[in-house]
């Protein structure tokens, strides 16, 4: 016999799709209107819309809620989607600081909101196609 776990999932932790759209919503939010996001900011459209919408579909199944994303678009390739735009470091911390502040302002236990962005960090990180130099097979290494 196959138990349900008693262990919320991130999804269920964060508010479900509610949580979830307020989540994104808030992040784009901040992208829009910061300074400190102008680099990434300005490689969206000027409408939102299509992003928040596929951020949201993304992070339902990412945090273990419906597989949105996947049904919709297929496997996430998040690195391979994101080739396309130049990501270094600094747009990668301007997206960390983005959602870190979107994080920050719902009301989440302080743990499971340092959890969530230690992940973020290194979904964010893994993004970077800018600033790294190959040192052999399938890896890679600063440069400086």
């Amino acid at each position: 016999m196959i138990q349900e776990s008693d262990t919320p999932t991130p999804y269920e932790l964060i508010g479900g799709e509610e949580g979830v759209r307020r989540l994104v919503r808030r992040f784009y939010r901040i992208m829009d209107e910061a300074p400190e996001a102008w680099d990434i900011r300005r490689m969206h459209a000027e409408d939102l819309s299509q992003a928040e919408e596929k951020l949201f579909k993304f992070l339902s199944g990412w945090l273990g809620g419906p597989p949105l994303y996947v049904q919709e678009y297929g496997h996430p390739m998040l690195r391979r989607r994101h080739l396309p735009f130049p990501i270094g470091e600094r747009e990668r911390d301007q997206w960390l600081f983005c959602m870190n502040q979107a994080l920050d302002e719902m009301d989440l236990d302080p743990a499971f909101r340092e959890q969530l962005k230690g992940q973020f960090w290194r979904v964010a990180d893994h993004m970077r196609n800018q600033g790294l130099q190959a040192i052999g097979p399938g890896a890679s290494q600063e440069t400086t």
